[in-house]
């Protein structure tokens, strides 16, 4: 199959699997990051050791136009900041880190934790005009733990991703062609700095579900009149060398710190 693929670092091993199944990847569409909690390191790193062709610049119109005329059998995009433009006459598949149509929305992991979901897992579905509602070709889950931070869910995105990139490749057409229209749902917005701010006189548990939920991006610490941006943080009920920003009934600590 000839595929265009677009996306970030968060589902590149898509990508990879794309390749190791035989898929004659034409041009990578990626975008700019931060390259400090979101990155676009491996994707490009990817399309420059295999001469592939790619952008940072928003995909458009034009470019599906382009992609057709080359010939390209479909588009799969894991993770990307810009609503993509459809066609009917390019096959686009969206992958999502959840049980559509819970979840919608572009950073749903963290609510997932919060929540405390039980499961969740990873969809493969057509693109629509609407941000993740169209119709389903692929769906996959997993347990969460306890203990789950956006660290360990992702990784286990991974490990469904490399299966199911495999199925999809085989079985394109039968499954494309038989997407289910997804149930009622609703879309969740980004998660605002409130729900990513702790404070010195915020309970252990609390903090302890804030962190793991954002966990390898920014978390911010109040302490006083002191502001720290943590990355990598988490709560521990005894003090270590790395443990020096209280809370009640215990500690974080962190590998990133800085004061704002």
């Amino acid at each position: 199959m000839k595929i265009a693929y677009v996306g970030i670092d968060l589902l590149s091993k898509a990508l990879e699997a794309l390749q190791e199944n035989n898929c004659d990847i034409i041009k990578i569409f990626t975008c700019k990051t931060d390259n400090v909690t979101e990155f676009n390191v491996k994707v490009i790193d990817f399309a420059k050791k295999n001469n592939i062709p790619y952008t940072l610049e928003r995909i458009t119109y034009d470019d599906i136009k382009y992609l057709i005329e080359q010939g390209c059998d479909a588009l799969i995009c894991g993770g990307y900041y810009h609503l993509i433009p459809t066609d009917n006459d390019l096959p686009m598949v969206n992958i999502h880190p959840t049980l559509l149509p819970v979840g919608r929305g572009s950073w749903p992991m963290p609510i997932i934790i919060m929540n405390k979901h039980k499961t969740s897992g990873v969809t493969f579905h057509k693109m629509s005009e609407r941000f993740d509602e169209g119709d389903i070709i692929l769906q996959k889950g997993f347990e969460l733990a306890e203990d789950e931070n956006h660290q360990s869910y992702m990784d286990k995105v991974d490990k469904l991703i490399l299966d199911m990139i495999s199925e999809l490749v085989k079985k394109f057409h039968r499954l494309y062609d038989n997407a289910r229209p997804q149930t009622e749902g609703e879309y969740w917005g980004l998660p605002d700095k409130s729900m990513y701010t702790v404070n010195s006189d915020m309970d252990y548990e609390q903090v302890e579900l804030i962190l793991r939920a954002f966990y390898g991006y920014e978390c911010y610490y109040i302490n006083g009149d002191k502001t720290y941006e943590l990355i990598g943080a988490k709560a521990v009920k005894t003090q270590n060398e790395g443990g020096i920003y209280p809370i009640k009934g215990g500690y974080i600590e962190c590998r990133n710190v800085k004061e704002v």
